[in-house]
């Protein structure tokens, strides 16, 4: 168990000093602010994309090292997927974050923020840009809240 939770805080570190995709993307066909009032992370989603594919993904914002983690490692795993299989994927990474369900294959690098179900109050940290996702790919204009 200390192997995994080892593992989990190297990749939370790694992406929270060297987030993936963290950039203003132009043009942007999609984009969402989102904000979570308890812990103060704010961020931006922009999505590029065409004949249904997400083609591009970034983000901007500032948070604590397990929202810009997600974020990152949200970038990464959509970044060329269909926007069909995304609501799929937030729901599958929510029950695992939340302890409703157990990590599958199918999360890949996600898997490892499964770690945050052992503290509840990270749960919105880990979800912020995944709510902020959704919002963007409805064209929300007004910013989410994980409140």
């Amino acid at each position: 168990m200390s192997d995994l939770r080892d593992l989990y805080q190297e990749v939370i570190l790694d992406h929270n000093k060297r987030p993936r995709n963290y950039r203003a993307l132009a043009p942007a066909t999609h984009h969402a602010d989102g904000h979570n009032p308890l812990c103060g992370d704010k961020v931006t989603v922009y999505l590029d994309i065409h004949d249904g594919i997400i083609q591009d993904i970034a983000f901007q914002g500032s948070g604590c090292a397990i929202s810009t983690a997600s974020a990152s490692l949200m970038t990464e795993a959509l970044k060329g997927k269909p926007v069909a299989a995304v609501e799929h994927l937030f729901e599958e990474f929510h029950d695992v974050v939340t302890g409703m369900a157990e990590p599958s294959p199918t999360l890949g690098k996600l898997t490892i923020l499964a770690g945050v179900r052992d503290y509840p109050a990270r749960v919105k940290c880990a979800t912020l840009a995944w709510h902020t996702l959704r919002a963007a790919l409805e064209n929300q204009a007004q910013p989410v809240s994980t409140e």
